[in-house]
This record gives C-alpha cells, structure tokens and sequence, in this order.
C-alpha cells in the first residue's frame, strides 16, 4: 500500500523492491476490501430473513435466498480477481528483481563480496520466490485489517455499544501480540535463510572438489558436514514454523473468547435475561443474528493476516538479504557485456602510468599490433591485472589504457573485447553445450579452433561430442584438456590479439608443447600475442619480454 510518511532505509528498500508490482497490488487490495464488505450486505439479507421468521412478519425465503446468493458470486468474483491481481504483481516483482540479480553479476568483473555462487543463487532462486506469499497473501490482508474491523465495529456500536465495547477491547490485543512474536519471527527467519545460502555455497564447492573428494578418501567428512548443516538448516526451519504456530494459537484464542462473548451477550439478550447493551431498549432478533453473522468477520482479516505473518518475516528477511547484496556491487566489467561492432584500428595496446583497482602501480607497456610479448615476474605483482586492463575486463584508478590507437573507456570496451581471445589461468565452463562454450555466440572455423588445440580427437571421445554439457570447472576433463579447450575458444573466431595468462601453468611437457605451438601458430598469421608466464621457454619464444615489477 501507498505510504505518505517518511519511510525508514528498510522500508524504502522493501517499496523499491516491489515497485515492479505496485499498481496491480494496490488494485488486488482494493478488490480484497471490496469483496470483504459484502459480507455485511449478505450478513443483513440472512438476519432479515431470519427475524421475519421468528416474528411471524411477511417476508419471502426465495428472494432472501437470491439475494444472498447473488452477492456470494459477486465476492466469490472479486476475490477471484484480487488473487489473479496479486498473482501478477508478485510474477512482476520476483522477475524484476531476480533480472536485476543476474544482470549485475552477469556485468561483475570480480567474485561477489556477497558471497559465493551457492548464495547468489540461492537469493536469485528460491529465497526471491518467498516474496510471493508476502504480495499475494500479506499485503491483501493487511488492507483488509485496516478496513474490514472497522467498518464492522462501526455497525456493531450502530446496533448495541455492549457488542461494540467487546470487539473494541478483545480487537486490539491481537496485533499487540502478534507485533511480539513477530520480532521472534524476523529474528528466526533471517537466521534461516542465512543458513540456507551457507548450505548452498558448501553444496557448490564440494561438488567443484568432488574428483578431489573422492581421491582422498574423505566421502564419509563431507557426508558427516552436510548431515551436520543439514541438522543446522531443520532445526531453524522448525523454529519459524513454531513462531508462525504461535502467533496463530494467540490469535484463536482471543477471536474464540470474543466471538463467545458477543455469543452470551445476544443469547440472553434476546432471552430477556439482559436488559442493557441496546441503544433503544432490547436487542432485536433482526439485530442479534446480524451482530452474530458479523462477530467472526471481525476477527477473520486478523486471522488471516496472522496465517500470513511469518510470509512477512521471511520477505523481510529476504529483502534485507537483497538489500546487503546491492550495498556493494563491487567492480562492474565497463560496457554493457554484449556484443557489439569491432573497434577499428590496430591491434595494439599501452598502459600509461596505469594503477589498478587493487592499488598496484604497473610500469609503462607499449605493444604493437602483431607482437608477441611476454609478462613475467613473481606472482602477486600484476601479471594478471596487467592482462584485466588490456582485455578491458576493468579500467585503471589512474593513467589510461590504450587500446587500437584510443583511450579505452566503457563506451568502446565492447567493441575492443570484441577482438579479443581470451585464455584464462583457470579454465572456466558456461552451463551450456561444449559447443556454446567454445563459440560464444561468435562466428568461425570451429574445426580449425580444434585442431589449433589439438583436442578434436577429445571432444569426439565425449558422450555426445559437442553437445556435451560440462560443469563450471569441465566435468569429465583432465586438467590439460580443460586447458586446450580455453585455447580453441580463445582462438575460434579469428581474434585480432591474444591474452593468455599462465597458459602452461601445470601442465605435462606434451600438453604444454601443444598450447605452446598453438599460440604460436595465431601469433605467425599477424595475431597479437601476449601471455603472463612463469614459464621461461613459453618467454624466450616471444619477441619482447617484460619484466613486471621490476626492470624491463
């Protein structure tokens, strides 16, 4: 619902959260109050016809009966339409925020500080999809609470003050409690989903080490973690159950001593054992059936926005979850990560006075279109990061990056990534065919890449050759193979320059020869080729050798 006050950061966070579903909420909550003050309507039409009969006036059953049947279909259909409206607001907010996840970890050039893949998707998966319960159930019984009790209470008092001053008394109490146990809820939820992102992030990164799991013999320690975590997540799931149970177990009891007050009073009211509570003398027949037809309507919003209470705390939770992750985007890749035209000029590349994101100061490099160069030097001194500013994977704190003659700079990073072969250190697989990991979308000779790499005969031998799905790390590959299959993907499409870091790195002397040689055979028809080694022979093969962090 609208809010006209000032809003806390959370409660901004939240409403920015499900802007996405905002009108067809408001419209879901109108229909839901609509279709509750019917009941009123239907509540008249029955105590009427009822009166009539006890008193022996004239009235008509038949007309009585289409009456009250006619409005039950007219709230039967609002409330088919406020569910359908509340339905589409929660697809709308969960997809824009789950799209919103993506696209920013899609653009980040570093891991999340959030947490690792197991967290990111566990909050872009299941734990988004908990905000469903909170739009389609939550939001519509909190606008039926600030509506429905009153327009009852008003009609209560209109007929008797007693019955008034009861639903007065009992109504309040109930969120004054359920405001209590709804702190232990919030608590008990966010302990929870924290726990379910811990349990994923573990899940992810055995089942990365489970070749190493299973050569060290250490099944039955994961087996004996999980079973542990796993203990960890039930017993925080029980203890949200058990406050949600809780709030409901309060709730009954004070709508159950309420509506058997309102009860007592009508019954011997209308046996003449009471005398007080009217505002004109006795309680009619007409009157008591009404204010007993409305008595359980008075406490039903409240029942159902106490049945829907831990749906809040956990969109709370899940909210502030969000809120934490999109509190530190980290380092975003320039560009938008797309494809797009390539940049015209030169394949060559110049860091001038460049500091990276992380501080280090790395000396002047000017490479010119179809060298082979080569980056050495101890680990740590930005080998790597020399390679990050010249794919345009980050752009420099200070100095500038050169790239085809011009300043690079988000606007042409793609177009400059788009002439690129990049082979990185660790070999890392998309959750798609071998065939889509090699291509990338890209066009090429891809039986060409394959023999550059020599790995034709490899991915022949794969269950279903090129549609073969690989995992993040290349499921079923050695570790040279993984390494020859970055090589035909840097390859493939005809690169203008090369980018390869450690590209022998832990590699056999066979294995190494072939990555080797493959460079070398894109470096001979005019391709740019830098690559960041500890290798002294892949090094003496180049033209030029740099030394980083130290003389050149």
């Amino acid at each position: 619902m609208a809010q006209t006050q000032p809003q806390s950061a959370a409660t901004q966070a939240a409403t920015d959260l499900l802007a996405p579903g905002g009108v067809l909420q408001r419209r879901a909550a109108r229909l839901s109050v609509l279709a509750a003050l019917l009941w009123p309507l239907q509540a008249g039409v029955v105590a009427l016809a009822l009166g009539a009969l006890l008193t022996g006036a004239a009235a008509s059953p038949l007309l009585a009966a289409l009456a009250f049947a006619g409005l039950g279909l007219l709230r039967a259909g609002l409330g088919l339409l406020a569910e359908a409206r509340a339905q589409a607001a929660a697809e709308a907010v969960i997809a824009a925020a789950r799209a919103r996840i993506v696209a920013a970890e899609a653009r980040r050039a570093e891991d999340s500080p959030f947490g690792g893949a197991g967290s990111i998707a566990a909050l872009a998966g299941e734990k988004l999809d908990l905000l469903a319960p909170y739009v389609t159930r939550y939001a519509p019984a909190m606008a039926r609470v600030r509506v429905v009790p009153l327009v009852i209470l008003a009609l209560a008092f209109w007929h008797s003050w007693a019955v008034g001053v009861v639903l007065l008394i009992s109504g309040p109490l109930i969120p004054v409690f359920m405001a209590l146990i709804g702190l232990a809820a919030k608590e008990a939820s966010a302990r929870q989903m924290a726990e379910i992102g811990t349990l994923n992030d573990f899940l992810v990164e055995r089942l990365s080490a489970l070749v190493d799991i299973r050569l060290l013999g250490a099944g039955a320690a994961v087996q004996e973690g999980f079973a542990a975590q796993a203990g960890d997540l039930r017993a925080r799931t029980m203890a949200v159950l058990r406050v949600a149970f809780l709030s409901s177990t309060v709730l009954e009891l004070f709508a159950a001593i309420g509506v058997a007050m309102v009860a007592v009073y009508v019954g011997f009211s209308l046996l003449g054992a009471l005398s007080f509570g009217a505002w004109g003398g006795a309680i009619s027949p007409e009157a008591g059936i009404f204010l007993l037809l409305l008595a359980p309507e008075f406490y039903q919003p409240l029942r159902d926005l106490s049945a829907a209470w831990h749906d809040k705390a956990a969109a709370t939770a899940v909210i502030e979850e969000v809120e934490v992750w999109a509190a530190d985007p980290g380092l975003q890749l320039p560009g938008t990560g797309g494809t797009a035209m390539r940049l015209e000029g030169p394949a060559s590349v110049a860091l001038l006075g460049c500091q990276t994101p992380a501080g280090l100061a790395l000396p002047d490099i000017r490479i010119a279109a179809g060298e082979r160069v080569a980056l050495v030097g101890a680990s740590g001194t930005g080998k790597t990061s020399a390679l990050r500013l010249m794919a345009g994977l980050e752009l420099p704190v200070a100095g500038q990056v050169v790239v085809a003659g011009q300043g690079l700079t988000a606007g042409n990073a793609d177009g400059w990534r788009a002439r690129l072969g990049w082979m990185p250190q660790a070999p890392h697989f998309l959750s798609g065919s071998l065939r889509q990991n090699l291509t990338l979308g890209r066009d090429g000779d891809l039986g060409a890449a394959l023999a550059t790499a020599a790995v034709g005969e490899v991915v022949a031998a794969m269950p279903q050759g090129l549609a073969t799905r690989l995992g993040e790390t290349g499921g079923g590959l050695s570790g040279g193979e993984a390494r020859r299959i970055t090589l035909a993907r840097a390859v493939h499409g005809a690169p203008d320059l090369i980018l390869a870091d450690e590209p022998t790195a832990d590699l056999d002397a066979a294995t190494a020869r072939i990555v080797t040689e493959g460079l070398l055979a894109q470096a001979a028809r005019g391709v740019t080729l830098i690559v960041a080694t500890h290798d002294r022979q892949l090094a003496a093969r180049m033209d030029r050798i740099i030394e980083i962090g130290g003389a050149q």
